[in-house]
């Protein structure tokens, strides 16, 4: 897959995760076109590789706090705390 397709791949994962933040889709939108845009310019292949690693890791950290905001829902739901 060549870079271009994996950062336009990454920037809808992200733009699809964002659907669910808690400060609003608007938000979570404009902040994402700011951070790519602010790399746009990036031409050596190795930094890209990198940029997109962080981005499949921040990925991993949404995913991760929305299961775990689920998770309390549903605690809070069958149990007293």
């Amino acid at each position: 897959m060549s870079q271009r397709s994996e950062v336009i791949r990454l920037y809808k994962t992200l733009l699809h995760l964002g659907r669910d933040y808690p400060k609003g889709y608007d938000y979570f939108r404009t902040r994402l076109k700011t951070a790519f845009m602010k790399n746009k310019d990036v031409d050596d292949p190795k930094q890209i590789k990198t940029l997109i690693a962080r981005g499949d890791f921040v990925v991993k950290e949404v995913e991760a706090l929305y299961m775990l905001r689920k998770y309390r829902t549903m605690k809070k739901r069958y149990y007293e705390s």
